[in-house]
This record gives C-alpha cells, structure tokens and sequence, in this order.
C-alpha cells in the first residue's frame, strides 16, 4: 500500500466536530484536532481553500502540525473553477481594489483581470510554503457544473494551468457532457494527458446532469485520484439544505469499498501514487469509511 494514501476532503466540518466520533476529548483546538487527524491518516484535502484563499501565516501552520511524509491536496478557489464567488470571501484590500458592487456574488468574468491576477498570485504564494515543505500533493480543480465540454472550457483549463505553471492539477468535472459518449470521452483525457493534468475519478450519484460517470483512467503516471461523493441521489441536488455535509450523507458499506478497494488497486499498479480522499463529510462518515477502505486494501496485500 505504499502507492496508495487514503484520507478525507477536510478535517475542520462542523458535524465531525460536534459528533464527537472521531477526534477524542482532549483534540480542543485547530492544533490538536490536525495534529490528531495526522496521526491516523497520511493525506487531507484542504477544501476551505475553495471558500477563500488561505493566508500563508495558516499554510505554515499546516506544515508545522503535521508530519514529514504527511500530504496536502488543496481544492481551488471558487473563483477559479468558475462557481459564485461570493464578494465577502475575498480579503479586504481585493474587495477595496473592487471597489462598491451592485451584488453580493461575482463570477471570474465579473473581476477585472489584475485582480484576477493577484487572486493567483496569493493563491500560489500558499500552495509554495507547502511545496517548499515536500507536503503538496495536487492542487484539485472541480469545475462548475455549467462549465461544459466547448472550446471555451478547454481554454479556460488551460488558463490555470498556466496560472500554476509548475503545479499539479487534478481535475474534476460536474457536467457530464466530458465524458458524454465515447468521442468526448477519449477527447477530454487526450486533452488531460497532453497538458499533464490528472484525471479525478469520481464515485457519485449517477442518472444526474451535474454528475459523471467513474472514468478509471491514468492521465499521469506519476498520480491518480480517486474523489468519493457518496451515492445518496435524494440530497445531491436538494433545495435548502444548510451545509455539504447534508449533500453527502452516505455511509459506504463493506461490498462498496471492497469493489473501490479493487479498482484502486489496478489503478494503483499503472500510478506511482494514488489518493482516495472521501467526500462524505457528514459527523464521521469519512473517517470510518478511510479506516475501511485501508483495512481492505491491507488485506487484499495480504492474500
């Protein structure tokens, strides 16, 4: 199993902290509740990322609470995959250079490109303190729903790419047109592999516009990764719920990891390294589905 690290998207979600199901009493604060997280997994997706670029002054916290071997994969910024940005969740000075806005949310195209620009800039001044520290793994990209396959989403990747020039992207997709019969199939990971970008592979609700089918196909050689969403059809696009947590309430059960743990593992024969990160941040659906998924995969080296 040393090719594959297993772990969860984040490890601050209200609803774990307050099942008590995970952290043990004495994990009061952020410290202590990364530090233990670190102690029984050996990678975390950083998903506040997404919500607002982090300060480097909590990027070298990061570093310092964690292992050596330990591994961070950090989600972009909504801005950058094109969702609603809310204005708030930018820092100050960037609202200021906005200056007054008639709505509460922009989208990228709505922010002139030297803010845009110094939004990347801030974003990877972060991801290079935890370059420097041996600890970034990928820097994951998952694209609006509307972002759909056409020249102007190809361009738009592209862009970032360019914008981390040196970085490793792992993408991920919302929009089934991607992989929508075989002729786009095969044309959105040529594309992946020609720009060096890793193909995320999904398990999801399936039967629904803003999810894709499980694609277990190597983009890189040197990393795969492998997202669980869960499967719970009834909350994926619910209205009104409060938090993602309530999006992804799914419990894995023994036979559904047992087949991940199979079709990691060929995945993991052709990549050097595999991440397996769970979505399914509902109180410590994640967690115990991690230690799940490693028992088996301990197992299956066994036999």
């Amino acid at each position: 199993m040393a090719g594959i690290r297993v772990g969860t998207a984040g490890w601050t979600d209200k609803s774990l902290i307050d099942s008590g199901r995970f952290y043990p009493p004495s994990a009061k604060t952020p410290e202590d509740r990364l530090r233990f997280y670190a102690s029984q997994f050996p990678i975390v997706e950083i998903d506040s990322s997404y919500y607002g670029i982090p300060t480097e002054a909590n990027a070298l916290l990061w570093v310092e609470r964690t292992p050596p071997e330990f591994v961070f994969n950090v989600k972009a910024y909504r801005l950058f995959t094109r969702h609603q940005t809310p204005v708030a969740s930018l820092a100050k000075e960037i609202r200021a250079a906005l200056g007054p806005l008639p709505k509460a949310n922009v989208y990228d195209e709505d922010v002139p490109a030297e803010i845009q620009l110094d939004l990347w800039r801030r974003f990877r001044a972060v991801l290079e303190i935890l370059r420097a520290s041996g600890k970034l793994g990928a820097v994951h990209f998952q694209f609006a729903p509307w972002v759909a396959f056409h020249p102007k989403s190809f361009d738009h990747i592209e862009h970032c790419r360019a914008m981390l020039a040196g970085f490793r992207l792992a993408i991920e997709f919302r929009n089934r047109s991607w992989f929508d019969g075989d002729k786009h199939t095969a044309r959105t990971l040529a594309f992946e592999r020609d720009n060096g970008l890793v193909n995320v592979v999904v398990d999801e609700p399936q039967g629904i516009a803003n999810t894709i089918p499980a694609v277990w196909e190597l983009t890189d050689p040197g990393l795969s990764v492998v997202r669980l969403h869960g499967r719970n059809h009834g909350t994926w696009n619910k209205k009104g719920l409060t938090s993602s947590a309530q999006r992804f309430n799914y419990d894995y059960d023994e036979r559904e990891l047992t087949e991940v743990a199979q079709n990691v593992t060929t995945l993991s024969r052709r990549a050097d390294i595999v991440h397996v990160l769970f979505n399914t941040n509902y109180q410590d659906q994640g967690q115990r589905a991690a230690r799940m998924l490693n028992g088996i995969l301990h197992a299956k080296k066994l036999e």
